[in-house]
């Protein structure tokens, strides 16, 4: 009778436990879809933004360049302390942060401002979103491709809101600057709901101090580094990203000086192109259960080295844009798999697995510089050829990885 009664219990508890997993995942996800909210609104009010402040195509890269590098030296450090020290605690700090510097991007009046605000903002989404992203991985290790693919999708939902949103506000005669504003507020709103929840720290011991827990786990980070699965996924993973963020930055202003659209139009074509991209990414989640990740990525890919150059061949405002709907669709999923294999290689070491990602994104942030240079010198239209190295480089790269489950 007593065993009876205390076996009661046990589905209430199961049943807090799983309303308190949902509660912290839907969190972490919506965490997830203001980061991108904040890049969509960005990436289609480039054409606004250049000229309201009267930057260059060099401008433009090194706004797109010079806070990456800069996130990219700050942020390693807090995927570190993630995985030793107070994990809750960086990501209520990232947030905090992430919110000023979205009201300060809405306030900015010259190249310099802007270049500053966005500086700020890097390492904050890399302590708020990137933190959140390996406390996402370490919930359900044995999920790890299906949770990426549900961040991948609140990310695409936000990129899809960020245009909308935009094109809101210039309805409304607001300008580019109010969606700035009201995703800082957006930001505010999760820093109380991420409050409430645990953050759990994988290898933390209170017992000693966090410099010398800093460096165990940059000891750890360097000896990850050396292996050579881990630094597989981490080049793929630059390299993936080509024709999906680095295309998108340069998106709206390709439509607008190579193309010929116009403002309203470049900033419609953004809005296409990330809503294309959802139909793969909710595809994805099902078809992550019956097929293996690598197995899809290297159908995507191919697709992809077709419907790139017929894009960038295609003459008139709707052939692109058909051919941009069906190159959306092709590459969803690309960071969810490559990602996802990433922190499988290191398992128990998501911040370290983060932290490995924003060193060699140091690298990748020269990228956009590169390309904003070599525009301004050859031309738009010329430069976009260079983005097809990366699904050549990401197809070889995949090519040689032994297919495996874990």
């Amino acid at each position: 009778m007593s065993s009876a009664r205390k076996s009661v219990p046990a589905p209430r508890q199961r049943d807090g436990a799983r309303r308190s997993l949902f509660s912290f995942v839907l969190t972490l996800l919506l965490i997830e879809f203001l980061d991108e909210l904040v890049f969509g609104v960005r990436e289609a009010a480039w054409p606004l933004v250049r000229d309201d402040l009267r930057l260059t195509y060099t401008q433009v890269g090194v706004i797109l360049s010079v806070p990456g590098v800069v996130g990219n030296l700050v942020e390693p450090s807090f995927g570190i302390l993630g995985d030793v020290w107070h994990r809750r605690a960086l990501v209520l700090a990232g947030g905090v942060v992430f919110a000023a510097a979205m009201l300060l991007v809405g306030l900015s009046t010259s190249f310099a401002a802007l270049l500053a605000a966005t500086i700020l903002f890097n390492p904050a989404s890399g302590a708020f979103v990137g933190l959140s992203q390996a406390a996402l991985m370490d919930a359900a290790p044995a999920r790890r491709e299906q949770n990426m693919a549900r961040w991948a999708l609140s990310g695409t939902i936000g990129n899809i809101t960020g245009p909308i949103m935009l094109g809101a506000s210039l309805g409304f005669g607001a300008g580019w600057r109010w969606p700035f504003y009201a995703t800082g507020a957006l930001a505010s709103l999760l820093v109380a709901a991420a409050w409430r929840q645990p953050f759990e720290t994988p290898a933390a011991d209170e017992t000693v101090r966090s410099r010398t827990r800093l460096a165990d786990g940059a000891r750890e980070a360097l000896r990850a580094l050396r292996r050579r699965e881990v630094l597989r996924w981490l080049l793929l993973l630059e390299a993936g990203d080509f024709t999906q963020d680095v295309l998108r930055g340069f998106l709206a202003l390709y439509f607008v000086d190579v193309v010929g659209a116009g403002e309203a139009r470049a900033a419609l074509v953004v809005v296409v192109w990330t809503c294309a991209s959802l139909p793969g990414e909710l595809l994805l989640l099902p078809l992550l259960e019956r097929v293996r990740g690598l197995s899809y990525l290297r159908v995507s890919i191919s697709l992809v080295l077709v419907l790139f150059p017929a894009f960038l061949l295609a003459g008139g405002f709707a052939a692109k844009l058909a051919l941009l709907c069906a190159l959306g669709m092709a590459n969803a999923g690309w960071y969810a798999v490559l990602k996802a294999r990433l922190y499988a290689e290191l398992p128990g070491r998501s911040g370290t697995a983060l932290t490995l990602g924003n060193v060699f994104g140091v690298a990748g942030s020269f990228f956009p510089l590169a390309l904003g240079a070599f525009a301004q010198r050859f031309g738009l239209g010329t430069m976009m050829w260079l983005l097809t190295a990366g699904p050549l480089v990401l197809l070889a790269g995949l090519f040689t990885t032994q297919e495996s489950e874990r």
